[in-house]
């Protein structure tokens, strides 16, 4: 698939859900948002349909995203019909990880490849604090699960908040063993959960020094980013010995739009062609009239209007995270 600039997008985000088991303080507010109707989701077989427009296009890996998309009934279906779509290489899902012990075998045998699990803290207090009541025994029953049905690679997203920078070693001790890869994320202003000033968000750069600044570990080294890590614009990094990565995604101070490779469907039928972007385009109608031709025109639509240049972003996004599946 390649937009007038001439980037390959070759990567769909499919939001299922827009709820979710957790509060996380970076993705809605305390109280919650108010739900999309159940009448005006998509169902599994609308976004199959559009998932085999896709494919047609170009689109050859899916990550299925939420809100929590394991709490809407039936996961393992959707994962089916998008394995059986020609073309389609490769099925991730991103989730809190905490129902996975339940789900993962079944997720497993549908044809799901991978996972990134959120895991902002190793603390238990700082995690239930950041999740809203999470609990983080949970989170990391959910990493075993995951590891146990060779759902790899497994990656681990840490959104870089204030007081991660103590939990650095402990971050990177987890991937000393096992093939765990950390990737620190910079907290994103998205509808308005994105950090209130400078001083509450953390950079790359500030990670960074104290990862070279733990001498016990060895010289930290640039990690090739290859097929089995590299379906984004994550760096990689890696510390000798060690069988997992860390990784860095620096949405803020260093975005990645010349490289973006991305669409995104929303739960409610919208295509978003830039996470940041308020653009949307209604594929919810097209779609449930199995309009292929008229679908591949709307894809076409998004793709005319997606910018690849930092500096031109059209109006930003009021929808939060758990909306525009972020």
């Amino acid at each position: 698939m390649n937009p007038p600039a001439g980037q390959v997008v070759d990567y769909l985000r499919l939001s299922v859900t827009d709820r979710c088991n957790y509060r996380c303080v970076y993705c809605m507010p305390p109280e919650g948002i108010p739900s999309i109707p159940h009448e005006d989701i998509f169902s599994y077989e609308d976004m199959g349909f559009f998932v085999g427009a896709s494919a047609e296009m170009g689109i050859t890996k899916v990550r299925v995203t939420g809100g929590e998309p394991l709490v809407r009934k039936g996961l393992a279906d959707l994962i089916s019909l998008i394995r059986a779509v020609p073309g389609i290489q490769g099925i991730s899902l991103t989730t809190n990880g905490v129902l996975l012990p339940r789900f993962a075998e079944g997720l497993k045998a549908a044809g799901l490849d991978r996972v990134n699990i959120s895991l902002d803290s190793l603390d238990p207090e700082r995690y239930r604090f950041l999740t809203r009541g999470g609990s983080l025994e949970a989170a990391l029953a959910g990493i075993e699960a995951a590891l146990h049905h060779s759902l790899a690679p497994v990656k681990l997203n840490v959104v870089m908040m204030p007081d991660i920078l103590s939990e650095i070693a402990d971050f990177v001790a987890l991937t000393r063993d096992r093939p765990l890869h950390v990737r620190f994320i910079e907290w994103m202003p998205v509808g308005g959960c994105g950090p209130r000033s400078a001083g509450e968000s953390v950079t790359k750069a500030e990670v960074m020094k104290v990862l070279h600044g733990l001498n016990n570990r060895g010289s930290l080294a640039p990690e090739p980013v290859d097929p089995p890590l590299g379906w984004g614009p994550a760096h990689y990094f890696r510390f000798p010995g060690h069988q997992g990565t860390l990784g860095f995604i620096g949405s803020v101070s260093d975005h990645f739009c010349r490289e973006c490779n991305r669409l995104r469907l929303t739960a409610d039928g919208r295509l978003k062609n830039c996470l940041f972007s308020s653009a949307e385009v209604d594929v919810k109608g097209a779609v449930q009239a199995r309009d292929r031709d008229a679908v591949l025109a709307l894809i076409g639509e998004s793709l005319e209007g997606k910018t690849f240049d930092k500096n031109v972003l059209p109006g930003r996004t009021n929808r939060g995270m758990s909306q525009v599946g972020g």
